[in-house]
């Protein structure tokens, strides 16, 4: 399996037998300047309505669209979706945020989205055990870093993938991906924006992958 980090919360997700998911894709604006998604996909996983986060219509093909909570199968890959907020106040501020759960190449893949708050009993017994976890890191607008820390000691998956972090294309008041990263072991620092996983080559004890995101809009310029 292979992923690539478009920017923000947007990931490409590539399976041996060719199929794309993409996650969260962006709009480019207000305050997103990472490059416009030109990527083609299968599947599109939407975990709230932001317009940061919900711009399929960049999506070339024609993908099938995976949005809110229970159970659905798209080209014969299982999207669970669970419930959660998008602040620590039931959604009254930012709404609702949608966990999805799901299994690529025999790995289990968790994308929390904009998730706002720390993970109920319940949440955590419904998400299970996970190979790559999905994590916003940077605050204000969703969980910051000691929460996100707090997360990934509740869910102790073998893979930690930051996100939703300050980076020269992103100027909303969040902060950078330092603050998460600060007093961690086994963090390797990919330098691009790909990087393939397999099955019997996780790592053993919780490693924490960070990547760049792929070339920017007006690098391209």
């Amino acid at each position: 399996m292979k992923i690539k980090w478009l920017g923000h919360a947007c990931f490409l997700i590539t399976s041996k037998g060719g199929v794309r998911i993409i996650t969260d894709p962006y709009a480019v604006g207000s305050g997103i300047d990472y490059s416009p998604i030109k990527e083609t996909a299968d599947i599109v996983v939407v975990s709230h309505d932001h317009d940061d986060h919900s711009n399929v219509a960049s999506v070339q093909g024609k993908p099938e669209v995976v949005r809110g909570s229970g159970t659905r199968i798209a080209k014969g890959i299982q999207f669970k979706g669970i419930a959660s907020y998008h602040d620590a106040f039931q959604g009254e501020q930012r709404g609702p945020n949608t966990i999805f759960c799901f299994a690529v190449d025999n790995m289990k893949l968790c994308h929390l989205g904009d998730l706002g708050h720390m993970l109920s009993t319940g949440q955590v017994t419904e998400i299970g055990a996970i190979d790559i976890l999905f994590i916003p890191v940077g605050g204000f607008l969703t969980i910051d870093a000691p929460m996100a820390s707090q997360v990934c000691n509740q869910l102790k998956p073998k893979v930690v993938i930051p996100m939703h972090f300050k980076t020269p294309k992103c100027a909303y008041p969040i902060a950078g991906v330092e603050d998460f990263l600060k007093g961690k072991k086994n963090v390797r620092r990919v330098g691009g924006s790909e990087v393939d996983f397999e099955k019997e080559k996780l790592p053993a004890a919780t490693e924490i992958v960070l990547l760049q995101p792929a070339l920017s809009r007006l690098n391209r310029d």
